[in-house]
């Protein structure tokens, strides 16, 4: 595989004009959320040395892997090809076996504090260490020593950010989040199960224009793409306003793409960035399809169930009936679901009120 020293100098091995290169540099500065005044600084990035990246794989289904290999702006191909250089990934790396791990053990050596590490999967810390083995020793021995010479760590989806699935209840292999195994690293979390595409391709693309990280929320992640709840974007909220929700996936209200807040959609407390960059090139999400969020960017999500379950009948927020929240719950967010279902409740009072009226006057004017 041919290696470019830096993007620019891809665009012209392959023939491209300046123009091309500048046009490129201008849709990823939009892409990043960057205004028209960072173009100057995203194209002396892309004039730099491609940077180093290590790609791990530890407690995990590949779910982030596969979510990574779709995204379409920027492609994947361009990321891996030609943004950064991808010296080890066991999952879709040709090369495997003793060779390819002594290629690893060199990378680490040679650009020792230079490169990014990226992490996918928990990391589990039983003390018997016979849980998910690599390169013949337990990932928790190869994810701190590709930790100690990592300039900064990427925890891709929810399972390297918090644990995920892996640590649910029992967690029989102890599965821990990699930032309770790395102490002394920067570490930008990238939860979802998986994340979204061009979330997972947009945070590298970011370091590799820049040479630091975005900037994070207090959760440690992108404030660019986990700076507002899905219920901000969702597309139903007028709905919810109007206090119109489905109660049944089969009744007129979910046929008619009413809200599904009653159905247990955990958008009021979610923060990504479904509602408005959407998946598979901005086709669709969960709510679009039909179905409720079910958090999975939140921290023990996989625990928070049964999923189906108004907020306020879930025990893991340890909330009473939502229409008496008030004060009793932390944070802006339910105080705002308050008072959403305070204006939604009068509304569809009104709107009960009316239609009453109405089929009554229609019965009249049958009778006459």
């Amino acid at each position: 595989m041919e290696k470019y020293d830096s993007i620019w100098d891809m665009y012209k091995k392959k023939g491209m004009s300046r123009r091309s290169f500048i046009k490129a540099c201008a849709a990823m500065t939009a892409l990043l959320g960057l205004e028209s005044t960072m173009l100057p600084k995203v194209v002396k990035a892309a004039e730099a040395t491609l940077p180093v990246v290590v790609w791990l794989h530890g407690h995990e289904c590949t779910g982030c892997s596969e979510s990574f290999l779709r995204s379409s702006a920027p492609m994947t191909s361009d990321v891996v090809l030609n943004m950064i250089a991808l010296e080890y990934d066991d999952t879709i790396s040709a090369a495997a076996g003793e060779p390819f791990e002594a290629h690893l053990q060199e990378i680490m050596k040679t650009y020792k504090g230079k490169y990014i590490l990226a992490v996918e999967g928990a990391s589990p810390s039983s003390p018997t260490g016979g849980y998910c083995m690599v390169g013949g020793r337990p990932f928790i021995e190869q994810l701190k020593q590709a930790a100690e010479g990592a300039a900064a760590v990427i925890a891709y989806g929810t399972c390297a950010a918090w644990g995920g699935i892996q640590a649910a209840r029992p967690n029989p292999t102890q599965a821990v989040s990699i930032n309770e195994i790395i102490k002394n690293k920067p570490i930008i979390n990238v939860p979802g199960c998986p994340p979204i595409p061009e979330v997972m391709t947009g945070v590298i693309a970011h370091y590799v224009m820049f040479g630091n990280l975005p900037t994070l929320d207090n959760k440690g992640c992108p404030k660019q793409f986990y700076g507002n709840r899905i219920h901000d974007t969702c597309y139903r909220r007028p709905f919810f306003d109007a206090g119109m929700f489905a109660n049944d996936f089969n009744d007129k209200g979910a046929q008619a793409g009413w809200c599904l807040y009653k159905l247990g959609c955990r958008g009021p407390e979610t923060y990504a960035s479904c509602g408005n960059m959407r998946w598979w090139n901005g086709l669709s999400y969960p709510i679009q399809s039909g179905h409720g969020c079910i958090g999975c960017t939140s921290k023990n999500f996989w625990d928070n169930d049964p999923f189906y379950n108004r907020l306020p009948e879930f025990a893991g927020l340890g909330l009473g009936n939502i229409d008496k929240i008030g004060a009793a719950v932390t944070g802006a967010v339910a105080v705002g679901i308050t008072a959403h279902l305070a204006t939604s409740a009068v509304q569809k009072k009104k709107r009960d009120q009316k239609e009453l009226e109405e089929a009554k006057q229609k019965a009249g004017n049958a009778k006459k």
